[in-house]
């Protein structure tokens, strides 16, 4: 449906429903649920440069209204995902989107490098809430010079669809996104998992090998949307908005806030098929409000 279609940056969705990156696999998982065809994108399993393994177990918990994860990136690698994932996946009738991840710009620029020689890969997705281990473990995205100086070795680099997913652990997420557009991102998405823990009071132990993980699911739905809102005010590049969407009304309010298009996350363990669902309620939210095309609510709360 046309009234559907949006753009971010040269990317041209057929609607604004994207599967957010950890959650949705390389889409294999969830094809015997949906048809993979429908969705706007897909975004993939986070990639790395290198074979990661991830963090002990345990690394998930849940909480209240979502969920804690400490995984740590496992993947199998750029190598692997360019040799045995991607001859699958380029066939799906949507988007892939590649999640790329790193400790230090230079495994950034290794795994983007093999990436931008995909035919079918026309964007990826910057994560910048990586520890950067060269300052000390703090994450590339919690300051404007680190955030910026990342995005830009990238953009160098990458001459397709740029994303950067952006931390909301910061003071103000604002000047982080101004800080990746001044460096040539085409498009921010937002926001990533919030920092939480989880004690057992029985065994008085943390519920997470990692002690910290990240936060999600619907209890981060009205802080995603506020930090939506403020960077809509703040930069002139398209916005992907995520945080505790489990439903298309979830997913206008976003629009609403400033989002171009919305990521399903968490809410994909608990319904396979909500994505599916949340394009079919968007398109009847226009059609009871007559509105042309979705792009006509994009900010526009009154």
């Amino acid at each position: 449906m046309a009234r559907l279609n949006v753009e971010i940056g040269d990317l041209k969705l057929k609607n604004p429903v994207t599967t957010a990156s950890g959650t949705f696999g390389y889409g294999t998982e969830y094809k015997d649920f949906i048809d993979l065809g429908r969705l706007g994108g897909i975004f993939v399993k986070g990639t790395t440069a290198e074979p990661r393994q991830g963090n002990n177990y345990p690394r998930m918990a849940e909480t209240p209204s979502g969920m804690l994860n400490s995984v740590g990136l496992q993947n199998k690698g750029v190598d692997y995902f360019v040799e045995h994932l991607y001859p699958v996946i380029k066939e799906y009738d949507t988007h892939i989107i590649v999640n790329v991840s790193g400790s230090t710009i230079d495994d950034y620029i290794k795994c983007t490098e093999k990436l931008a020689k995909l035919d079918k890969m026309p964007a990826i997705e910057l994560n910048i809430s990586c520890p950067n281990v060269k300052e000390g473990g703090m994450a590339f995205g919690v300051s404007c010079e680190s955030a910026a100086k990342v995005t830009r070795a990238v953009r160098d680099i990458f001459p397709k669809t740029l994303i950067v997913k952006l931390s909301p652990n910061v003071t103000n997420i604002a000047d982080i996104a101004r800080a990746v557009e001044g460096e040539g991102a085409d498009s921010v998405s937002l926001v990533n998992t919030f920092m939480g823990m989880a004690i057992d009071i029985e065994k008085r132990i943390p519920k997470l090998s990692t002690v910290t993980g990240g936060l999600s699911g619907p209890c981060i739905k009205p802080i995603a949307v506020r930090m939506v809102w403020e960077v809509y005010n703040a930069v002139k590049i398209p916005i992907i908005g995520m945080g505790g969407i489990s439903n298309w009304q979830d997913a206008i309010e976003f629009i609403l806030a400033g989002s171009r298009a919305i990521q399903v996350g968490t809410y994909n363990f608990i319904d396979p098929t909500v994505s599916v669902k949340i394009v079919d309620g968007i398109n009847e939210y226009l059609d009871r409000h007559n509105i042309e095309s979705v792009n006509d609510l994009v900010g526009q709360m009154l």
